[in-house]
């Protein structure tokens, strides 16, 4: 299993650790719906550092982009980034990624950790025949997140970047005391906050000085449990549960990333133009509970005694104080209003189908 540079640190906070897609990683550090309520009300700090990160650069970096990935990343102007997806060529998702532009021709491709091979895999094969090169840097770059409505106060604090001219999906190179680092207004939570890029023996240093300046702002270490209800909360897919090579951007309901519109052809082009035109036989919805039971990944989720549709993520959200769950259910099922209902170990629990997300920020 690896580690992240900062698993010492996490060690010394009295972490709880998992196995993630082959990582040992902070589950919690104290309570999950303690950490949950800091990153909704002030502010979290998050080890990121098992992501990986793959620069393409050259003359035709953003060629070659167009052509591996779905989405018109040569419309991505240089400071800005965009979330798209890597598919096979039959459609299905290898994984959904944060691209960030960098300069006319570098990106930085963010990919899951668990997906990391597999992204660097293609990248390197797609890239064959462009004048562009793919760097794999993911052992040399730590990743820290910095989340909640006083992320800003957090980060103003150590650093001189502009952050009130830094736009939602966009990157700036920035110091933070003494720090080079790659500033990213981006995260996976619903809230405001930032990602931030820097060397990999660095990452210890610039943790605790993040954990210091945010003291006073009530920011405090969290883990991948909290991190779960959040994005769930913000009805966010998370790669093996609500993606997979099986599924279709369609079927997510995120077919809006594949931009049919660009020149030229881009790998699963042909699948996708035909599974665009034909009818999903199950999406993706959001379900909202009446008890406390929250349904969980793998529940069958029923029309009277009917199978028709399964959970891909659920929990009793800290949040709004009852259950939450996304699932594939079949189409003729999926308009929100539709009364259904959830098996949760045997007991049979109601639940409502509702429009995602579950929460914005205000």
């Amino acid at each position: 299993m690896s580690a992240t540079p900062l698993h010492e640190v996490h060690q010394a906070l009295g972490a709880l650790f998992t196995d993630f897609a082959g990582w040992s990683m902070p589950v919690r550090y104290t309570s999950e719906l303690a950490e949950h309520k800091a990153v909704r009300e002030a502010a979290g700090l998050f080890d990121l550092s098992h992501m990986a990160e793959i620069h393409v650069r050259g003359a035709q970096a953003a060629d070659v982009l167009d052509y591996a990935l779905v989405g018109n990343l040569s419309g991505v102007k240089p400071g800005r980034a965009r979330y798209t997806m890597i598919c096979d060529a039959d459609g299905g998702v290898l994984d959904d990624l944060v691209v960030y532009r960098l300069a006319d021709e570098e990106y930085l491709v963010v990919a899951n950790a668990g997906n990391a091979g597999v992204v660097a895999d293609a990248l390197a094969e797609r890239v064959a025949g462009f004048d562009a090169v793919v760097d794999n840097r993911s052992e040399s770059t730590a990743l820290i997140a910095v989340q909640g409505p006083k992320a800003v106060d957090v980060l103003a604090s150590v650093t001189d970047a502009d952050l009130g001219a830094l736009k939602y999906y966009a990157s700036v190179p920035a110091v933070v005391k003494g720090h080079d680092v790659l500033l990213a207004r981006t995260g996976y939570t619903g809230e405001d906050g930032f990602e931030l890029f820097v060397p990999a023996a660095e990452a210890t240093a610039l943790w605790r000085l993040l954990a210091e300046a945010g003291e006073p702002h009530g920011l405090v270490p969290c883990g991948l449990a909290c991190r779960d209800t959040l994005r769930l909360e913000a009805g966010m897919p998370l790669y093996g549960n609500e993606l997979s090579r099986e599924l279709t951007p369609f079927a997510a309901g995120l077919g809006r990333v594949v931009k049919f519109e660009k020149p030229g052809d881009f790998v699963g082009r042909a699948a996708l133009e035909e599974l665009a035109k034909a009818d999903v036989p199950r999406v993706r919805v959001g379900l909202r509970g009446a008890g406390r039971r929250a349904p969980r990944h793998g529940y069958a989720v029923l029309s009277g005694e009917a199978t028709i549709g399964e959970v891909t993520s659920g929990a009793l959200s800290p949040t709004l104080g009852y259950p939450i769950a996304m699932a594939y259910v079949d189409r003729e099922h999926a308009e929100p209003g539709t009364a259904l209902s959830v098996d949760i170990r045997g007991r049979i629990e109601p639940v409502e189908v509702v429009a995602l997300p579950f929460y914005s920020r205000a």
